[in-house]
């Protein structure tokens, strides 16, 4: 995520860091490198000019070259203007309270991820207590309608579809239904084109007449940089757009379409989508994403991650078995299985501090996380709670029914021993797990 321009922006900063006095000079060639930094991730040229020439101003003064720290005071100055190029704050979605209906309605072109942001969304609702119907008036794609259906089911959330051709009815009965059933969200889904058309923007507009949408949110891949910048001033210029959604951010190396929306279309960004997966929807917190571009980490993202897969119980009793040595294999596979629900290893460990912009996708061995999860999963239970039972025989027979061999099955039993010594020694600061992962005092 995001990860030429985070490169870029940590070694300025360990360079300049590193100074006890900084001149002009310093501050120059700083901001040079950020500037080439920002126009080959594809952000705006007059945004790029704007963050600079800010910058430069603000870090040539007194307040910084004659500062006792002036290379932190430079990276403050950087920090603030990234959040504020990215929208200052967290902008949540706006929505009428449960007693009546709230219309979210979806815009964008074919292929960026429209109908799956609808079910996403529908779960993200979904867990604040919001009694979501999913609206299909996306007529024109083929299959586009299963689809979303087949993501209804996996969401747990209702559909509404109809074998028509007219999307205005089907947006129309929908609403009607809602009243009828109690549902206080409704999220359409509705056609796209490879590229914006008149015929498309008429039946948009149509369907906004038609529901009166408390949000009209873009959704834009974020892979396609300053174009999504054009997409957006022009499906707000006809339709009104009161945010976006960048979907595959997780996969934008670059950050082009990030860092230009809010400043060209004053449309802030709402969320990001960071996986395929039905949960993989983020709130957009400028603040947060500033860290990770600056190679800050972003540690709070990393907890809240955590405290969604962890309660501060499970927390409590993982460390009680750990301090008493009663960890099992059994614990462990629960603890890959969690891992995994948290996200790609790869993003978590960007939001350490430190981390961000160094990780090397083939350092990270994902193959192995599957390999010893497959071990696991071909152990009996019994032989889970109880890895002093493993001997030669069960060895083999775990080996071929995981598909691996012997030898695999020695390291990740070596391994378990070495995690147990290890993590004893770290629950000796007593609290720290629930602290972290139950929100404990």
């Amino acid at each position: 995520m995001l990860e030429k321009i985070t490169e870029t922006f940590s070694d300025v900063f360990r360079t300049i860091a590193g100074k006890a006095t900084i001149s002009e000079k310093n501050v120059e060639d700083a901001l040079e490198r950020i500037k080439i930094a920002l126009l080959e991730a594809d952000v705006n040229v007059r945004v790029v000019r704007r963050f600079i020439n800010g910058a430069l101003e603000e870090a040539k003064g007194e307040k910084v070259l004659r500062s006792v720290s002036p290379g932190e005071q430079f990276v403050k100055i950087v920090y603030d203007r990234m959040v504020a190029l990215l929208g200052d704050e967290r902008q949540d979605l706006v929505l009428k309270g449960t007693d009546t209906q709230s219309v979210i309605l979806l815009l964008g072109l074919q292929g960026s991820g429209k109908t799956t942001t609808a079910a996403k969304l529908a779960v993200h609702l979904k867990k604040k207590g919001r009694k979501v119907l999913l609206v299909a008036c996306d007529l024109v794609r083929p299959a586009a309608v299963e689809q979303l259906t087949v993501l209804a089911g996996q969401a747990e959330v209702a559909i509404h579809r109809e074998d028509t051709r007219d999307p205005v009815q089907v947006a129309r009965n929908a609403m009607l239904r809602a009243r009828r059933e109690g549902f206080d969200t409704l999220i359409v889904d509705t056609a796209g084109r490879l590229q914006i058309d008149e015929p498309l923007m008429q039946e948009l507009m149509r369907v906004r007449d038609a529901v009166q949408p408390v949000e009209s949110l873009l959704v834009a891949d974020a892979m396609t940089g300053q174009s999504a910048v054009d997409i957006a001033r022009a499906f707000d210029e006809r339709i009104g757009v009161t945010g976006v959604i960048l979907t595959k951010f997780d996969s934008d190396t670059r950050g082009g379409a990030a860092l230009s929306l809010k400043s060209i279309t004053g449309k802030a960004i709402k969320f990001i989508g960071v996986s395929e997966r039905l949960d993989g929807l983020e709130p957009f917190y400028p603040d947060r994403i500033a860290n990770r571009i600056l190679g800050m980490g972003d540690i709070v993202s990393l907890v809240e991650k955590a405290q969604q897969v962890y309660d501060q119980k499970e927390a409590l009793e993982l460390e009680r078995k750990i301090s008493q040595e009663s960890f099992t294999l059994q614990d462990y596979l629960e603890q890959i299985q969690k891992v995994k629900k948290m996200g790609s290893v790869k993003s978590m460990l960007e939001m350490i501090p430190g981390l961000a912009g160094q990780i090397d996708e083939d350092q990270i061995n994902l193959d192995e996380m599957k390999h010893e999860e497959a071990i696991l999963l071909s152990m009996t239970k019994k032989e889970r709670l109880n890895h002093l039972i493993i001997g030669p025989s069960r060895r083999s027979r775990i080996a071929r029914g995981s598909g691996t061999s012997v030898a695999e099955v020695n390291r990740l039993l070596k391994k378990f021993e070495k995690s147990r010594t290890m993590m004893k020694k770290m629950v000796k600061n007593k609290g720290a797990m629930s602290k972290l992962f139950g929100g404990g005092a």
